[in-house]
């Protein structure tokens, strides 16, 4: 007998694995991916590498430290590099995967760690990056070691003595650059420098050489076909405030180190990327202009000796995502996010033409092909958060290789999304989905918990990964789940993301409100039980809605800007302000503040529970306590809670207590004000 089904609830966050970083060996016949598992006894997480064949068959652990990643296959498919956090600090391993139970070999030991490794096309050497200060660089150049320890208790010491020295470097922290703090700590004066380094055993192995020495950070270095240079991004003013939103690609000789840069300065260029014939380079960009933030970024191609470049996703009018070259350098692989969704593509370079080859709903978040035309990709979809993926190169339908959530999808309900378009301000279409209850009764009416999403310009969708969990456990909680993209969000082209501009709360405010509605006529929203929440920008507009009116019964607003003078003083993106609203704060503070939700918290009566994290730097804590202090002052009903250590990206790969204890207070502060007396 088949045993019951039941609803999910907020600890079934354990149980949910993600798969990343998928990559197919030269054989075609492997692919290597990082499975990631949260440790409910440490919390935290556990990354492993496995390899499952294209053929079937139950997936193979490769590595088992639980700090693994960035599997990357040799050109000849013998050994596996990956990054390991093992020892402290990450560095690359190789291990040869031909060899069952074999031990990875450290093949770096830089004192800073190492990661993004990148073989040569002939498999005897690896780039990679490092971060280093200019000091650590010049010690270098000289030839300068620290002793070798005598023993484990010298080195033990040693140790010990850089940390206490590494900290004392900062006390006190003098701050000569914007940003200065990022994540969830500070950022220091080391810079990410390409190195090359012999993948040759023995004792005649060289040691990693260091190609560049300069106060910027280098993107992931990819070699040339010929192997005589190495790819990669920098940014062209590392003196400026956010340096890397002006990057320029960059050409390194391997022998000499002399770099070459390829790119004009009109555009952000990153992530380039050779074809396998040497003839073209493939690159992504953004236009540098007013409307930075609002721009997708663009597939371009330029041949590798200069020339007239191509972009070739204009028609399309999205962002590019990841992107690949077929075997033959005819034609580019790439996904793209569009109406809540992420689909592969394949724009061929002769034809200049485009067609689909992954689609349907759900959200790719990577993949890599192989020298046949196969394509795996990592997806998370409405009825599942991640697995892994294979379409057999001319298949019309994938495989799914990984089962890993099967028994637990096989232990719990798993409520449906239902789409729905309307129309909102001006006849503008706006997509929106809902999620009913488990054992939801027609006729019957429930609580509605409205989420909105952050950036602003992203999207969500029914199998958007990071939300699976919080949708499917609001919904168990008994309420129907409405989210939506309003104008402004990704997936829908430029001009609806450029409608935004200026003008957060109020365009936003009519799209999502209209959606409410049109689900409240559809008869089973209950419309005197409304709950809101909604993290980051969607924290904005949990405030801004709240604040313009009463309809809402209780509201959970997170990590949240609520006041975007002080906002623009305190983050690590100050320049999002000038880009999202057209001015600089003294140029016309009347109308920053004025289109806060801060400037209107004293008329909201939605009782409000605020939540922040006490390390967040992109939005800092000072928001929340302005707002948490308004409401307080004024007569409203209002909590904070705030969450140490936590940072802006708390609720997708936080703590995992925290995560859980955040949705725990959701589903209880909307149950103490949408329930009946």
């Amino acid at each position: 007998m088949t045993p019951e089904k039941h609803p999910i609830s907020v600890d079934d966050l354990y149980k949910i694995a993600s798969i990343e970083d998928p990559r197919i060996s030269p054989d075609g016949q492997w692919i290597a991916y990082v499975l990631v598992t949260v440790d409910k006894m440490e919390n935290g997480y556990k990354r492993n590498i496995w390899p499952v064949s294209i053929d079937g068959g139950d997936p193979l652990q490769l590595t088992r430290s639980g700090k693994d990643t960035q599997p990357r296959w040799s050109p000849d498919g013998t050994r596996l590099a990956f990054v390991s956090s093992r020892d402290k600090k990450p560095q690359i391993y190789l291990l040869r995967v031909a060899v069952p139970g074999g031990e990875a070999r450290l093949l770096t030991s830089l004192p800073n760690g190492a990661g993004s490794p990148a073989w040569s096309p002939d498999g005897s050497r690896i780039a990679f990056l490092s971060n280093l200060n200019a000091e650590e660089r010049a010690r270098e150049d000289r030839g300068e070691e620290d002793p070798k320890p005598a023993d484990k208790l010298e080195a033990k010491y040693q140790q010990e003595r850089k940390e206490y020295e590494e900290s004392q470097r900062w006390e006190p922290r003098l701050i000569s650059r914007i940003p200065y703090r990022a994540g969830t700590s500070y950022l220091d004066d080391r810079y990410a420098q390409v190195y090359v380094v012999p993948t040759l055993e023995g004792k005649d192995k060289a040691p990693p050489r260091r190609l560049t020495s300069i106060d910027a950070h280098h993107d992931q270095p990819q070699w040339t076909p010929n192997g005589h240079y190495i790819l990669t991004a920098r940014s062209l003013l590392p003196e400026a405030d956010q340096p890397g939103r002006q990057s320029s690609l960059f050409r390194i000789h391997v022998e000499s180190g002399q770099a070459e840069q390829l790119t004009e300065d009109s555009h952000t260029d990153f992530a380039p990327l050779p074809s396998p014939d040497g003839q073209w380079i493939a690159y992504a960009r953004i236009p540098l202009d007013d409307h930075y933030n609002e721009r997708d970024a663009r597939l371009v191609i330029v041949p590798t000796e200069g020339g007239n470049l191509l972009e070739l996703n204009t028609a399309l009018d999205r962002s590019v995502g990841v992107f690949r070259w077929t075997r033959d350098s005819s034609a580019l692989i790439f996904s793209m996010e569009t109406e809540g969704s992420t689909h592969i593509y394949r724009a061929s370079i002769m034809e200049q033409s485009i067609e689909t080859l992954v689609t349907g709903v759900q959200e790719i978040s990577s993949f890599d092909i192989n020298s046949e035309g196969g394509i795996t990709f990592t997806s998370a979809t409405p009825d599942n958060p991640s697995e892994l993926y294979w379409l057999p190169p001319g298949a019309a339908a994938s495989i799914q290789m990984t089962h890993v959530h099967q028994d637990f999808l096989d232990a719990i309900i798993v409520q449906p999304f239902h789409e729905l378009r309307y129309t909102s301000e001006n006849g503008q279409e706006i997509q929106g989905w809902y999620i009913l209850p488990p054992g939801y009764e027609e006729g019957q009416q429930y609580p509605l918990a409205l989420n909105i999403h952050g950036g602003p310009h992203i999207m969500w969708g029914a199998g958007t990964q990071s939300m699976w969990h919080e949708n499917q456990s609001l919904a168990a909680a008994g309420y129907v789940v409405f989210f939506c993209n309003p104008r402004g969000a990704a997936g829908y082209g430029e001009a609806f993301q450029m409608a935004l501009h200026a003008n957060w709360g109020d365009v936003a405010y009519k799209d999502i409100m209209t959606g409410v509605d049109t689900l409240i006529a559809k008869g089973f929203v209950d419309s005197e039980r409304l709950a809101i929440t909604g993290g980051s920008y969607g924290g904005y507009m949990t405030t801004w809605i709240i604040s313009h009116n009463d309809r809402f019964k209780a509201a959970v607003s997170q990590r949240g800007v609520y006041n975007l003078l002080s906002f623009f003083g305190t983050t690590d993106i100050p320049l999002f302000v000038k880009d999202e609203w057209g001015l600089l704060p003294w140029e016309d503070p009347i109308f920053l503040w004025e289109n806060s939700p801060l400037a209107h918290a004293h008329k909201i009566r939605t009782p409000l529970l605020i939540e922040h994290g006490e390390n967040d730097f992109r939005v800092p804590i000072s928001d929340a306590e302005q707002l948490f202090t308004y409401i307080r002052r004024s007569g409203g009903i209002v909590k904070m809670i705030r969450f140490p250590r936590a940072g802006h990206e708390m609720s997708r790969s936080g703590e995992p207590q925290q995560r859980a204890s955040r949705l725990n207070h959701i589903i209880q502060w909307f149950n103490t004000y949408c329930t009946y007396d």
